[in-house]
């Protein structure tokens, strides 16, 4: 499931005027952010003077959760400024991005109304673009957004300012409400308040209201319901003489107000102060504000009419020397009955409460206490993801798994959104540690745990499992209910405590904690959120409350808090664990727990709650993870279970088992496990023979591995083996693996065999082996289980003849053995997938018997520069990846069976080929071409433009050289300019010819005679050696209507050297044509309607720029001599900002 969030690289996108800021007040500032781990981008003004760094800044932007624009005098003179910010403030309509300004020296009347600097730097912008007049006015627009968000302004020594917002920044964890509206921030954000933050607020609402009127009646009833539903409510009598300023404060301790607006409100001065004060936590600091009006007219409070108007008389009279008094409380009144609220008619006043208490739960819930007693770190996407699984407005019952390791934080989710919906529901139950409670005191006692907590038990209810089926049912098949269960692992638990929708009333919720997700499938659960490691920035801040106390990390402990992150692999529990267990440590001894954790098997803090994973499992699915575990973290999925199929522990299956139970993960194929889950695999090898390695069924730490292969100590017992680079090279003997009749597995490199080597296990599944130092290997060994064999930049110079029963091969990987000089009889890998060659230098030819090889999918040749000889038909199936660069002896490229329809990249950059047969059309799937630097062409080879699913052509650097039938008369075609050459018999049969067709003269010998002599010199002077011409195009591509991409840089092209038709490549959205020698382009370019980047650097011979498609986006035009009007300046052309200059 994809993330609810963008994937953002930045934090902060920081944005300034360089000449004002850059080298003060901004760095000031970048450098706090940085140091206190917000992760920043600085645009620097100084490069974007580079080649594409407009797009690169473009980029950023967009990837940043928050912009911070600083706003200084000069800003508005910068354009790059103004782009930016019109960038910044299109991401925040778009997706919501924070955004905060900072006006640094300025006033925020300028910005917002352009005036002072402002308005001088307007004028000269639009004096500049007096004829794109429509761009000044986006900036003007900008501005006066960008000025009426909430921000800071400068009016105290920058360092103590530059402290607040770093510090309102962490304490608040703006950063992470990315998917906020961008309202909720803007309009009054309470990171801006002077004020605690939310977790530091004493009350959820404030209660407002006129004693005499409500006290005894509906406001008791609204403060009973709020407090029923847990919301924490300041509720204070007026029974007092005057007003008690110190009691105020309580307002500024509350995360919202509600005032109950009554007939005999406005006689009383003290909830007039009150009203006030509210208003003005209402404007400070976005205090939240709901007025409900009971048995009053909005308008009458409004306008202060009625009984209203009465008060006020009054007020204006007792106050004539201080009316500002009486005006603050008439603009109060208007202020907050502008406000949504609720009018309380003639109607039961239950349902009001009940409707209003919903109101306010829903704008409180996200301020509820945690398990901790602090908000979770890294909570506010894993909510939102969990929101949308549970879809509150729908009415019906839903079941909504929560799955993930142990350890990873489903409890504390689960807990989380626990407090942010209950408000909703008429009975709720967190029933914790399902797993131990039902194991020690029995599911009847989670049942009557469960009603009990819900008000539906009483004490003298006593029953059995199946009576508690009947007693749950019948007391909660009526109500909304939210329910639960954590750590689940059994079906049972959830069979006798919910065994199915029908148990419950309509619009519950049942969410259940459990590492198996196997087992919500069996019970019907298909909503299930699979709950996530914490990034780095989360966990981060979560070692540092545990070590610290304080969610910033101390700057002398950064380093080896980052060392301690990486190790922890986002894992909430271990992060906790470590961060307790340093707490208060001296760095040196934090430096030793580091070096222990990097060097133990397993780490002794975090063993037992992660050990209770393997539970359960039955002996194949643990031999599968232990292999995960010491062999095949990272690996493909594919791949593993390619190589393990014939092991015994039936991988296919295996995996979806250990998935399901949350002790792997698949994240793009390749299989994960958790650090602290690997290390208890690890802990169990271990612990199968822990003073003698050799008797161990796996060997993967490097002390151990040496030591078993050094001394012969191996056994029946080892499976498989991993060595990966030994701090230094190490020398075995020819018996190291003599005893390992077992062997499936080995990994290694980096040793050497001064006595050879006379054993290796048959039963290899798997070998891969680096820099293998002898020429061959032993010849006894034949691995026909072998599925994979790599050897990469070994010293062999053939397999062996008995590798030719290899069935289940699949992967030969020799790449760089440069003393490889044959290939083997492929005829005995029939299932080979993947062969890969690559850089044997010495590499002559390849074996016809490749035909035989119908699954081969992959064929690497890459670099093989005496490759001179191919098998002269290719048939093969199913291959998709040929890759033949850098063969600069092959000549002849074979001929293409009619099979090869699945072939969909080709390269031959670099090779000697000098034609493409016609059998080349039967290549129906070729998506990819790449024919860079191929000189030996005697023309274009023209069956290309057959290939009608081709989406890349890359010709950069095609050259053709001429004929044979030339070289025999001595003739070249040069188009840029013509030169005839001859030997210097041909002169003479030339000469002769003339002699003979001149009219019998005296002068004729002598004229015949000069004319030789003169062709001759002039010749052999002009051209001694005959060139590569530059090629032709075909006069039609139209054919080639899936291209997207065409290469032809660096081909010398003339005028009119491009078809005329090239507007009917009618997918294509890149065009190079750099290097080229044209002096213009065909008007046809104009006709490609989805073209998107087009490169011209270099043409140096270019005098103008064609019209382009509107689709358009890029044109880079570097190094143009000859474009007229911009010489010696590098241009850049983007869709939306027009043409620049450098």
């Amino acid at each position: 499931m994809a993330p609810p969030n963008p994937p953002f690289e930045y934090d902060v996108f920081l944005g300034y005027r360089g000449e004002d800021t850059r080298n003060t007040f901004t760095d000031h500032l970048y450098d706090a952010l940085v140091n206190n781990g917000v992760h920043t981008f600085l645009a620097d003004e100084e490069l974007m003077m580079g080649k594409s760094i407009l797009m690169g800044i473009w980029s950023a932007i967009e990837k940043s959760r928050m912009a911070i624009i600083v706003l200084s005098s000069d800003y508005a003179s910068s354009r790059w400024c103004l782009d930016e910010l019109a960038k910044i403030l299109e991401c925040r309509k778009e997706r919501g991005m924070i955004v905060l300004p900072i006006f640094y020296n300025v006033d925020r009347s300028d910005v917002q109304h352009q005036r002072g600097s402002f308005a001088q730097a307007f004028y000269m912008h639009e004096e500049r673009y007096k004829e794109d007049i429509e761009i000044v006015q986006r900036w003007r627009d900008a501005m006066r957004e960008v000025a009426n968000l909430f921000g800071f302004c400068v009016d105290r020594p920058e360092a103590k300012f530059i402290r607040i917002i770093v510090k309102e920044l962490q304490l608040n964890e703006m950063l992470k409400c990315s998917t906020a509206s961008p309202r909720n921030f803007q309009r009054a954000p309470s990171f801006l308040s002077s004020s605690s933050p939310e977790s530091q607020w004493e009350y959820d609402v404030y209660l407002s209201f006129r004693g005499g009127d409500t006290r005894q009646g509906f406001t008791d009833h609204l403060y009973e319901a709020l407090s029923d539903k847990g919301i924490r409510t300041f509720m204070e009598d007026e029974l007092r003489t005057g007003w008690i300023p110190t009691e105020l404060s309580e307002i500024e301790k509350s995360r919202m107000a509600v005032i109950i607006f009554s007939t005999n409100y406005a006689s009383s001065t003290w909830c007039l102060q009150e009203l006030a004060k509210i208003v003005e936590c209402m404007k400070v600091r976005g205090l939240k504000v709901l007025p409900v009006f009971y048995h009053v007219s909005p308008s009458d409070v409004r306008n202060q009419r009625c009984s209203f108007a009465e008060a006020f008389r009054e007020y204006e009279e007792f106050y004539k020397e201080n009316t500002e008094k009486v005006q603050t409380w008439r603009e109060a009144l208007r202020q907050v009955t502008d406000l949504s609220g609720f009018v309380v008619g003639d109607r039961p006043e239950a349902k009001f409460i009940r409707s209003i208490v919903g109101e306010i739960a829903s704008e409180c819930s996200d301020t509820l206490s945690s398990v901790d007693g602090d908000k979770p770190v890294g909570m506010d996407s894993r909510l939102q993801e969990m929101k949308l699984h549970l879809d509150l407005a729908s009415n019906d019952v839903r079941f909504v798994g929560i799955c993930g390791m142990s350890g990873i934080g489903k409890t504390t989710l689960a807990r989380a959104v626990y407090l942010q919906i209950l408000h909703q529901f008429d009975a709720i139950r967190f029933l914790e540690n399902v797993r131990e409670v039902s194991k020690t005191y029995g599911l009847a006692a989670l049942q009557e745990q469960l009603l009990y907590n819900m008000t539906l038990k009483s004490e003298e209810d006593q029953w059995d499992v199946y009576e508690g089926i009947h007693a749950i049912r019948n007391r909660v098949c009526r109500k909304k209910v939210l329910i639960v269960l954590d750590d689940v692992d059994d079906e049972i638990q959830l069979q006798m405590l919910a065994g199915n929708h029908d148990w419950f009333g309509p619009g519950s919720r049942i969410i259940i904690t459990t590492t198996d997700r196997y087992l919500l499938a069996r019970h019907g659960v298909q909503d299930v959120c699979m709950a996530k490691q914490l990034n780095d920035s989360d966990a981060l801040q979560l070692f540092s409350l545990k070590a610290f106390g304080k969610p910033t990390c101390e700057k002398n402990f950064l380093e080896l808090s980052k060392h301690f992150v990486s190790y922890a692999k986002g894992h909430p529990l271990t992060l906790k664990i470590l961060g307790h267990s340093l707490c208060g440590k001296r760095i040196e001894e934090w430096q030793v727990k580091l070096d222990k954790l990097r060097t133990e098997i397993v780490d002794r803090n975090s063993q037992d709650p992660v050990r209770i994973n393997f539970d359960g499992l039955w002996d194949t699915e643990k031999k599968l993870l232990l292999d995960i575990a010491c062999f095949f973290n990272g690996e493909d999925k594919d791949r593993v279970i390619n190589v393990l199929t014939d092991s015994g522990c039936l991988p296919d299956i295996g995996i979806e088992v250990l998935k399901d139970k949350s002790l792997i993960t698949i994240i793009g194929r390749k299989l994960w496990m958790h650090d602290s889950l690997q290390k208890v695999g690890w802990e169990i090898v271990w612990n199968e023979s822990p003073m003698e390695p050799g008797r161990r069924s796996r060997l993967w730490l490097c002390k151990d591995v040496l030591r078993v292969l050094q001394n012969n100590e191996g056994t029946d017992a080892v499976e498989s083996i991993m060595l990966n680079q030994p701090p230094q090279k190490e020398n075995l003997n020819a018996d190291s693996f003599l005893n390992m009749k077992r062997l499936r597995l080995l990994k290694i490199c980096n040793v050497g065999l001064p006595q050879g080597l006379n054993y290796l296990s048959n039963e290899l599944l798997e070998m891969e082996w680096h820099e293998y130092p002898l020429k061959s290997l032993p010849r006894n060994f034949q691995p026909r289980k072998m599925v994979e064999l790599v050897m990469p930049r070994s010293c062999i110079k053939q397999l062996p003849e008995g590798f030719s029963d290899l069935y289940r091969l699949k992967l030969l990987d020799l790449r760089d053995c440069q003393n490889l000089f044959k290939t083997p009889d492929f005829s005995g890998f029939p299932n080979l997938e993947r062969l890969i060659f690559r850089g044997c230098i010495r590499l002559l030819s390849i074996d016809p018997s490749i035909e035989a090889l119908n699954r081969l999918t992959l064929l690497d040749l890459k670099d093989c520069k005496c490759l001179n000889s191919f098998p002269p038909e290719i048939n093969l199936e199913s291959l998709e990846s040929l890759i033949l660069s850098g063969c600069t002896v092959l000549k002849k490229f074979p001929d293409i069976g009619q099979n090869m329809t699945r072939l969909s990249k080709l390269y031959l950059d670099g090779t000697a080929i000098e034609e493409l047969p016609l059998s080349f059309k039967h290549l129906s799937g070729l998506t990819l071409l790449d024919v860079r630097d191929c000189k030996k062409f005697s023309s274009f080879p023209s069956v290309i433009c057959s290939l009608t699913s081709l989406n890349t052509l890359t010709l950069s650097g095609f050259k053709c050289r001429p004929p044979k039938s030339w070289r025999s008369l001595g003739l070249s075609l040069i188009l840029s300019s013509i030169c005839v050459t001859a030997t210097f018999p041909q002169v003479i049969l030339f000469s002769i010819l003339v002699f003979l067709i001149l009219p019998y003269t005296h002068v004729r010998i002598p004229i015949c005679a000069t004319l030789a002599l003169w062709t001759y010199c002039f010749m052999t002077s002009k051209s001694p050696e005959l060139e590569p011409i530059n090629f032709l195009l075909p006069r039609s591509f139209a054919r080639l209507s899936s291209l997207l991409s065409l290469d032809l840089s660096g081909c010398n092209l003339l005028d009119g050297a491009l078809p005329n038709d090239l507007g009917r490549l009618s997918s294509l959205q890149s065009l190079n044509l750099s290097r080229n020698s044209f002096t213009r382009l065909p008007d046809s370019i104009s006709q490609l309607l989805k073209l998107k980047f087009l490169y011209l650097d270099n043409c140096s011979r270019l005098r103008s720029l064609p019209n382009l498609p509107l689709s358009t986006q890029l044109v880079m035009a570097r190094e143009c001599a000859s474009l007229k009007n911009y010489s010696n300046r590098d241009i850049v052309w983007t869709s939306s900002e027009g043409f620049s200059f450098y």
